[in-house]
């Protein structure tokens, strides 16, 4: 009697199958639900936020072919306005504190010009809680139209905290500044943007595109400091 054989479809013979496909550096995909849209991707160690792998339209981002962007520290090719917060949002990532975060950075491209971009970065885990990797997505954003103010990094940081509802004296204390000279800087700025009170510098500012959308603390925009 002839016999009819099928494929042997045992789930130990599809896993093994599976983890016998060699990974690709320069094709990697984003967890489901991220969002993909006009946005290139890489792969990040949690250890130590180097690029494990990326499409190639990420490391062309940065001038950089995929096998001279994977070995390279993420923090490397991006800054933040302020020093030390992107480095800080990566490490909650990591340590599983937080599933996800986004920011507004500055990058720097093949010709040695900054352009501003938002990344959404996504810690990926097991179901035992541990993180195995953290996958970026970063996109490019529009370019600010026309020619805006721009702040010192001081000066931003002290609108940022005005419009946290920060008091003189807590300003001063977090920036290592005195009171004097923290009220110098805000009554320098009321006069730069016309504005009666701490309120409407604030509500002036974000009339002149100067903060983050939707960004809560708020931000400066990288491309309005200087």
């Amino acid at each position: 009697m002839a016999t009819t054989s099928f494929p042997d479809a045992s789930p130990r013979k599809k896993k093994a199958a599976a983890a016998a496909v060699p990974a690709r550096r320069d094709l990697i995909g984003a967890p489901d639900g991220a969002p993909q849209e006009a946005a290139c991707t890489a792969h990040l160690s949690p250890r130590t936020l180097a690029v494990t792998a990326a499409e190639p339209a990420f490391s062309r981002q940065f001038g950089l072919s995929v096998d001279e962007i994977c070995g390279r520290g993420l923090l490397g090719l991006l800054r933040s306005p302020v020093p030390g917060q992107l480095r800080e949002q990566f490490t909650a990532l990591s340590s599983g504190r937080c599933r996800r975060f986004k920011e507004r950075v500055t990058g720097r491209d093949g010709e040695g010009r900054d352009f501003p971009a938002d990344i959404t970065a996504i810690a990926v885990g097991q179901p035992t809680g541990e993180i195995v990797g953290l996958v970026v997505l970063l996109r490019r954003a529009e370019q600010a139209v026309g020619g805006g103010p721009v702040l010192s990094a001081l000066d931003a940081q002290v609108l940022e905290g005005v419009a946290r509802g920060e008091s003189t004296v807590q300003l001063a204390s977090r920036l290592y500044l005195s009171r004097q000279g923290i009220e110098y800087r805000v009554g320098q700025m009321l006069r730069r943007f016309d504005a009666p009170n701490r309120p409407a510098l604030v509500a002036r500012a974000h009339a002149l595109g100067m903060f983050a959308d939707g960004q809560w603390p708020p931000r400066v925009l990288p491309e309005r400091v200087r």
